[in-house]
């Protein structure tokens, strides 16, 4: 047994301060979120006497937020589901073509170093010119092309470690391109493809900026512009603004929970031949 040191005090201290720093906001957001306004205006920092859930009622209806989930579900559903579509079919080409696919490849990776604000406004100009400006489906475009680079670099990374024993004994069995795809590579896919869920869907989910400006004033925002219209200028009611954030975070929270163990499985350098 080692003997206890000043570098494992110093080192304890450290890991408290450090947890502290993370615990502390997510206590101020449920204490503010379950407490009335004149209770929070007279201990911002104390704790709920009692949970109310007059501030999340008042969120839910008249900030107008249940309307604002919908809109965010769907966009990141849609999203989501494109991503994983032509993120897998676009690995898998990538992961077994030859230098001509290796080029289109870099070439892809290369669009993670731009910056999505240079695209923004031009697009917004080519959606207004389509009519689609103020329909989420803007959005969902844009989100695709933004997320597209990284989902295609974690599935061609993954696919590569995919044994190539696997499709050759499927094509002694006679199938396809098409076919060992859909019934060999794509059943394996599962861990990585619940890391692309988790990673493109929170970005999806929490992305303020670009709703704000191809959505606002338009009844299809998303959760983070309705939660941050909930903010006036002269005065703002902080447990509802709080209070829709906890509920923004339960979605997101579910998400992690029900892919978590893929996304342990994709890190954890994949499947092993």
């Amino acid at each position: 047994m080692k003997s206890y040191t000043w570098r494992t005090g110093l080192l304890e201290v450290v890991m408290v301060v450090v947890t502290a720093a993370f615990v502390f906001p997510l206590w101020l957001l449920i204490s503010v979120g379950f407490r009335p306004s004149a209770e929070v205006a007279q201990s911002p920092l104390g704790a709920p006497s009692r949970f109310d859930l007059s501030n999340f009622k008042l969120a839910w209806e008249d900030g107008q937020l249940g309307t604002a989930f919908l809109n965010s579900v769907y966009i990141a559903a849609v999203t989501v589901a494109a991503l994983v579509s032509v993120g897998a079919c676009a690995g898998y080409y990538f992961a077994r073509s030859g230098r001509g696919g290796r080029r289109w490849y870099a070439f892809v990776a290369a669009g993670m170093m731009v910056p999505f604000q240079i695209g923004v406004l031009p697009l917004y100009r080519v959606f207004s010119a389509l009519g689609i400006s103020a329909d989420p489906i803007s959005v969902v475009i844009f989100n695709v092309g933004i997320q597209l680079p990284l989902t295609i670099i974690l599935y061609t990374g993954f696919i590569r470690q995919i044994p190539l024993e696997y499709e050759e004994a499927a094509r002694v069995d006679g199938a396809k391109t098409f076919q060992i795809f859909r019934r060999v590579i794509l059943p394996l896919l599962l861990p990585v493809t619940g890391t692309v869920i988790v990673l493109d869907g929170l970005a999806v989910w929490n992305e303020f900026f670009t709703p704000l400006l191809y959505l606002g004033g338009t009844p299809n925002v998303t959760v983070p512009v309705q939660i941050y219209s909930f903010v006036g200028e002269y005065t703002s009611n902080w447990g509802e603004i709080f209070a829709g954030l906890l509920m923004a975070s339960v979605p997101i929270l579910v998400l992690f929970f029900v892919f978590q163990r893929y996304m342990i499985r994709s890190f954890g350098s994949g499947l092993k031949g």
